[in-house]
C-alpha cells in the first residue's frame, strides 16, 4: 500500500506480500522522482524503516537525478 505522507514528496510503502511491497515501492519512485524532476532542484531517497515498511522522499539531500538508498538504524 503507497500512502501519501506529505503530498507530492513523501510516500510511504507497507504490506505483507513481497511482490506486491516491490510493485508499490517501484510506483513510489516513480512518482517521487517526476516530483523531483518538476522541481528541478532536488533527487529521491529510498529509506527502508524495516522488512516491509519503506519511505520514498524528495530531498535535498539527494543531488537532483539521483535516488539514494538507505537503511534506517
Amino acid at each position: 500500500m503507497i500512502t501519501t505522507t506529505e503530498t507530492g514528496r513523501t510516500y510511504r510503502v507497507t504490506g505483507d506480500q513481497v511482490r506486491i511491497v516491490n510493485a508499490d515501492l517501484n510506483a513510489a519512485v516513480e512518482l517521487a522522482q517526476q516530483d523531483a524532476i518538476g522541481e528541478g532542484t532536488h533527487g529521491v531517497l529510498v529509506t527502508r524503516h524495516g522488512p516491509a515498511c519503506f519511505t520514498v522522499a524528495v530531498s535535498s539531500d539527494v543531488p537532483y537525478g539521483i535516488t539514494h538508498e538507505r537503511e534506517h538504524a
